[in-house]
């Protein structure tokens, strides 16, 4: 993400998110847009790093509309569906409830093995995480849909890399130390090492506030 250009101030921007988190994926479209339309102005580095809404959801995966309708209660679950799918419209997404969910370790294992090759393929791949959990139906805890996502965005060594469940294990587990201990909900995002701090799916202009106010 970062350009060449001497011109422009750096903006650095620390993300904590999980895979599973429908507002991750909305304030990340916003971002976006943000750093489409300031690209004139800044360079722009972007990180992701892990959080873990249920992290003792079971790896087999249990139905997504039978977990939220028992966690909220049917009438709360399905306010929130109906709200999440004009939200996602607004995007020219059509939100999915349909298939699976459950533990996203191995998800956030995969996105940290992907920064190693590059920010941006790491942004790419957790746009197409989103993309495919959200819209089609898919796992996030499947392991050929982690590697097709992969595949797509072009990240080496996937497949050797999450053969091992120790691969990348101890460093997530850092990460959610570092990141989680003073937030209570996400996405969570950090702007130049936390100079400005926003929370929630904003919008694009709030972003475009903090970017100015992060390089003042």
């Amino acid at each position: 993400m970062a350009g060449g250009s001497a011109a422009k101030k750096l903006i650095q921007i620390d993300i904590v998110s999980d895979t599973v988190c429908p507002w991750c994926f909305v304030g990340k479209k916003n971002l976006d847009k943000a750093l489409e339309a300031s690209r004139d102005l800044y360079d722009f580095e972007v990180r992701w790093h892990p959080f873990q809404l249920n992290p003792n959801a079971p790896k087999e995966g249990v139905d997504k509309k039978r977990y939220y309708e028992e966690k909220f209660g049917s009438g709360m679950s399905g306010r929130m569906e109906s709200r999440m799918s004009e939200i996602f419209r607004g995007h020219g997404l059509e939100y999915n409830l349909s298939g699976l969910t459950g533990n996203t370790l191995d998800s956030h294992r995969l996105i940290y093995f992907a920064g190693l090759q590059g920010h941006e393929k790491q942004h790419e791949l957790v746009g197409e995480l989103f993309l495919g959990y959200f819209t089609q139906e898919k796992y996030i805890g499947d392991r050929e849909f982690l590697l097709e996502s992969a595949r797509k965005i072009g990240v080496e060594g996937a497949a050797e890399f999450l053969e091992d469940p120790n691969n990348g294990l101890n460093e997530v587990n850092e990460e959610l130390k570092k990141y989680t201990k003073n937030i209570n909900g996400v996405p969570h995002f950090l702007i130049n090492n936390g100079n400005q701090e926003l929370s929630g799916g904003q919008p694009p202009e709030v972003f475009f506030r903090a970017f100015e106010a992060a390089t003042k």
